[in-house]
């Protein structure tokens, strides 16, 4: 499956024959259970990057709130209500462009890490492009995962940012499987990319050496202020359901996680989407500068599906 156009052959056939293929792929992962994450902003905003999707980008003017790293004992706070809420994956994210081992800042997030260890989550940071070095102090201080997103493919990658590229994305995938750390990786769906775009991210991350542990999926949320603010995007949420049950298929050992934008999905698109392949979410009243669904609106469609969290602790009576 590591050929593009096997990829293409899989997202393109009848809906019916995907979806039962993605049930099937499945079924390897041995869980009917979701994976409940919560996200946190721990530094908002001033960001060097030029992302045309993000509200956190010095370039642009929007209404997000400005702030400096938040301190250890607030993501402390924020991590144990997150743990009380059901998540067992505790995700960090801050607006820079990436750590490299001789910063400060660097020194504070393995502080930080070492501190939220106590807590039993699974920890997860996505702060950027790392060095070699960095990476390794993020995994020496109890890091398990960390997230970097190819976000599209390659050939649209230049549109959609120009203070970085596609190449510099994939050299930091590189750096944080090989120090051994596992590796979350996805995209966005529905700002203006080709069909093509989407299946080339998914087949860069195929050719990985290791399968990446989760892949998020995160629907274009319009952002006043920034340039994708005005683009009418023209995917449909059959398109978004064939991603899922592509990723599902290629990576069936992996965590399929409905992302951003779920606030823009109905229940029965979503549902469409769990029985795709998605078998994670993230959970809380916002992700990093946007409104996500409420919990007991999560809670109360879990209850329809009769489904459980991870774990298998019943989430209602």
């Amino acid at each position: 499956m590591n050929d593009y156009h096997t990829i293409e052959q899989i997202y393109s056939q009848p809906l019916e024959d995907l979806i039962q293929q993605a049930l099937l792929a499945k079924k390897t992962f041995g869980k009917n259970d979701l994976q409940f994450c919560q996200l946190l902003n721990i530094k908002s905003g001033g960001c060097s990057e030029d992302c045309k999707y993000c509200a956190q980008s010095a370039h642009y003017r929007t209404s997000i709130e400005k702030s400096s790293l938040l301190d250890e004992e607030t993501i402390f706070e924020a991590g144990k209500k997150a743990k009380e809420n059901g998540a067992t994956r505790f995700c960090l994210g801050a607006a820079w462009k990436g750590l490299s081992h001789e910063e400060l800042k660097t020194k504070l997030i393995c502080k930080i890490i070492s501190k939220i260890s106590s807590l039993g989550l699974e920890l997860c940071l996505s702060l950027g492009f790392l060095t070699e070095k960095a990476a390794l102090m993020l995994k020496e201080s109890g890091l398990s995962v960390y997230n970097h997103n190819l976000n599209t493919g390659p050939n649209y990658y230049p549109k959609i940012a120009t203070t970085h590229s596609f190449q510099e994305r994939l050299q930091t995938i590189e750096i944080v499987q090989k120090v051994g750390l596992k590796l979350c990786s996805g995209g966005i769906i529905g700002m203006g990319e080709s069909l093509k775009d989407r299946l080339e991210m998914l087949y860069y991350l195929k050719t990985l050496p290791e399968p990446p542990e989760s892949v998020p999926i995160n629907v274009y949320m319009p952002i006043k202020g920034t340039p994708l603010y005005a683009y009418q995007s023209n995917f449909s949420y059959i398109d978004l359901v064939r991603i899922i049950a592509t990723a599902r298929i290629l990576f069936p050992t992996s965590w399929i996680r409905l992302a951003a934008g779920r606030k823009l999905l109905d229940e029965s698109i979503q549902t469409l989407c769990y029985i795709a392949g998605v078998n994670s979410i993230f959970i809380g009243e916002k992700l990093l500068t946007q409104n996500n669904v409420q919990l007991e609106t999560d809670l109360a469609w879990l209850k329809r599906l009769n489904l459980q969290k991870e774990g298998y602790t019943r989430l209602y009576s």
